[in-house]
């Protein structure tokens, strides 16, 4: 994010509104270019592309979710073109070079706000987009030593207790990630990722590749591998997928893209979702603004579309050394044109960051200091991480160091990430009270500025992430905890069991038995998944349910009180179906 004091051209910013900085040094890699102040871009000679007029403007219209065909039709009858639409959440992303279509479209039957999205033209690169670089590779160096980021929050030791599950994807919106890195590319996803760049998913091969360096830096702190390279992310284990929301050439993140973000991390099931950046082109958004207004309706939709389908957004809380809290001016905005100076109040949002349900993040300094830069406020920020000279991925096989809150985030998102993968089946609402409750407090320093407690404050929230905490900070105890990494084959129109020798338990099993699951299938429709004590009585945990969907992540509770514990059970899994295959990755008992 932008510094407010220091303008859209802050020394380590970018023109976007990331909350970053570039490298302040990198061992493999040259560092990122500085860029240039924020400027409204060059027009694109209109023969780049048929569709595109210069002044074409991007406005969301917002009407009731569901069928939007009457305000499609309104919107070609006024001079605009449908550029992409989202019916279950009844935001249309419109564009026009009229002048008056916006007012226009604000008194047709249906429609309950529309804003435009930037005070600059939409780039003739929207219509035809082209593919990011795919940089060339440099060899990785061999070692992965353990960086004071990781130690600070105990990452290196909760990787010897749970370094995440690959049953847990984390969507990284941002400028893009390189996929070819080497340390990287174990754990992405290509499958569900996306650019999402001018507010329409572009699905091709590449389009989700990182535009700057930002995305790529981010992704390393989440989910580096654990491959004897390079450095080691807080959660190693998990999966991650890129979700390009900035606009090449100026790196901006406009509302039409986090929108589309937020609605494709919903849709792809991802757990968790990293937005080190505020929706451009301001820094704040204020509701008496009519533009703003729906600018705030649009974005909190998909937010709240996205946590229903079970993803929790983790946002920075920016750069700018600022108290959300009491908010009185804004100098950066907007910042696809020209700057200016205004009169703000706490009703005006930074987003996504300032959303109901998004988890607000602050910067660390060196050990539980707050970074200088990082902005703060009471019952705003929520939880702080390490955020200053973090060492992580760039393009190219590189790596470098970067400073901001952007580099906190990623570290929350991890622990956030490791949460969920020693919890499955847990919401979004319970991970961030979890990410409450494993924080460490952080006392107010001598500043005037922190108010609040101890345990919960304007500069850390509710303290430093833990993520040793995390995952239980110890493996469960003997004999109360059991389970099968092995994997068995689920072949078509065939059934297979996987068991778990129980012993060293008194009595008979709980009310309240705890089966965690972890089957990869391509369709759990097929399946029927159940539990066998060691007499041979079925308990049914998932019965043809689901339709195509992939996979089981779930932890169930069995009444299996009538079962005496010690014993062999077992996990039965038939496929009655053809064409879909899968196993069953793990499954475990807690008594």
């Amino acid at each position: 994010m932008l510094a407010a004091t220091l303008g859209a051209a802050l020394a380590f910013g970018a023109p976007g509104a990331l909350a970053g900085t570039l490298p302040v040094a990198s061992s493999t890699a040259p560092a990122a270019k500085a860029h240039a102040p924020a400027r409204t871009p060059a027009a694109v000679p209109a023969s780049q592309s048929a569709a595109w007029v210069a002044g074409t403007r991007a406005y969301l219209v917002i009407t009731a979710p569901g069928d939007s065909s009457a305000v499609r039709s309104a919107i070609a009858a006024n001079g605009g073109t449908v550029f992409s639409s989202f019916d279950a959440i009844g935001v249309i992303v419109a564009h026009s070079a009229s002048s008056g279509f916006a007012a226009t479209m604000r008194g047709v039957a249906g429609v309950q706000q529309v804003g435009a999205t930037r005070t600059s033209d939409v780039p003739a690169d929207a219509y035809n987009p082209a593919l990011p670089a795919n940089p060339p590779q440099a060899a990785t160096p061999a070692g992965e030593p353990v960086r004071a980021d990781m130690s600070q929050i105990k990452a290196d030791q909760a990787w010897a207790v749970n370094p995440g599950s690959a049953a847990v994807t984390v969507g990284i919106l941002d400028t893009g990630v390189d996929d070819q890195h080497q340390d990287l590319a174990p754990n992405f996803d290509a499958a569900d990722s996306v650019s999402c760049a001018y507010g329409k998913p572009d699905t091709r091969t590449g389009a989700w590749r990182d535009v700057d360096t930002h995305g790529t830096h981010v992704a390393g702190t989440i989910a580096a591998a654990k491959n004897g390279k390079g450095v080691v992310g807080v959660a190693p284990g998990v999966k991650i997928a890129a979700v390009r929301v900035a606009e090449p050439g100026n790196s901006f993140f406009f509302a039409e893209n986090t929108i589309c973000g937020f609605v494709w991390a919903g849709d792809h099931g991802f757990k968790v979702t990293n937005n080190s950046y505020y929706t451009d082109p301001w820094q704040f958004n204020c509701p008496d603004n009519i533009d703003q207004a729906a600018i705030i309706e649009g974005v909190k939709r998909a937010q709240e579309y996205a946590e229903g389908k079970g993803s929790l957004q983790i946002a920075a809380a920016g750069n700018e050394n600022y108290d959300l809290a009491h908010k009185t001016t804004d100098s950066a905005s907007p910042n696809d044109s020209t700057p200016v100076t205004r009169t703000i109040t706490n009703a005006c949002l930074d987003i996504p960051t300032e959303l109901p349900g998004v988890v607000t993040v602050a910067a660390n300094g060196t050990g539980v200091t707050k970074a200088s830069f990082s902005n703060f406020g009471q019952g705003v920020i929520d939880v702080a991480a390490p955020g200053s000279n973090v060492y992580s991925t760039v393009p190219g096989g590189g790596y470098g160091s970067k400073s901001g809150t952007s580099m906190a985030t990623p570290h929350v998102v991890g622990v956030a990430a490791l949460i969920a993968s020693a919890n499955p089946g847990i919401t979004p609402a319970q991970i961030r009270a979890k990410l409450a409750a494993q924080a460490n407090d952080i006392a107010c320093p001598s500043d005037s500025r922190c108010t609040g407690t101890t345990a919960d404050n304007s500069f850390f929230g509710e303290g430093q992430v833990d993520a040793l905490k995390a995952v239980g900070a110890t493996p469960p105890p003997p004999g109360k905890y059991f389970e099968n990494l092995a994997d068995f084959a689920i072949n078509d129109n065939a059934t297979v069991e996987s068991p778990i020798a129980v012993t060293g338990v008194t009595g008979n099993a709980p009310a309240t038995l705890k089966v965690g699951v972890d089957i990869k299938h391509t369709y759990i429709g097929d399946l029927k998944v159940d539990l066998v004590a060691p007499d041979g009585t079925v308990y049914t945990l998932h019965n043809h349910a689901g339709g195509s969907a992939d996979d089981i992540a779930q932890t169930y509770t069995v009444d299996a009180s009538s079962e005496v514990a010690n014993g062999t059970w077992k996990l039965r899994v038939n496929d009655n179906a053809a064409s879909d295959t899968g196993k069953i990755d793990a499954w475990n008992l807690t008594f």
